[in-house]
């Protein structure tokens, strides 16, 4: 058994586990009209803030289009975000292709 292929293994893990913990710290948010969701770089949902006055029983089908776009908002920003993050975290692993 080679124990340096092992050791290299538990450090990455570790350095992994790290890159995750300060993805969960990364916050964005997206707005679209009455509609404001927050999530990490992580790419999960912290919150989905809906202005009440837009709450018209008639226009429920528009305001579940800005919900469902404010949320693809929202995650692509927090997946570029991530990208970047890690890109920076992870180039200084010497790991080929990255950084």
């Amino acid at each position: 058994m080679d124990f340096s292929k092992v050791k290299q293994a538990m450090e990455l893990k570790q350095q992994l586990d790290k890159i995750q913990k300060e993805l969960a710290k990364i916050i964005v948010e997206a707005e679209r009209g009455p509609v404001k969701v927050t999530a990490n770089g992580q790419q999960k949902l912290i919150s989905i803030t809906i202005n009440p006055e837009a709450v018209i029983p008639a226009k429920t089908k528009q305001l579940e289009d800005n919900i469902l776009k404010t949320i693809n908002d929202a995650m692509e920003k927090a997946k570029k975000e991530s990208s970047k993050q890690m890109a920076g975290m992870m180039g200084g692993m010497g790991l080929p292709g990255l950084g």
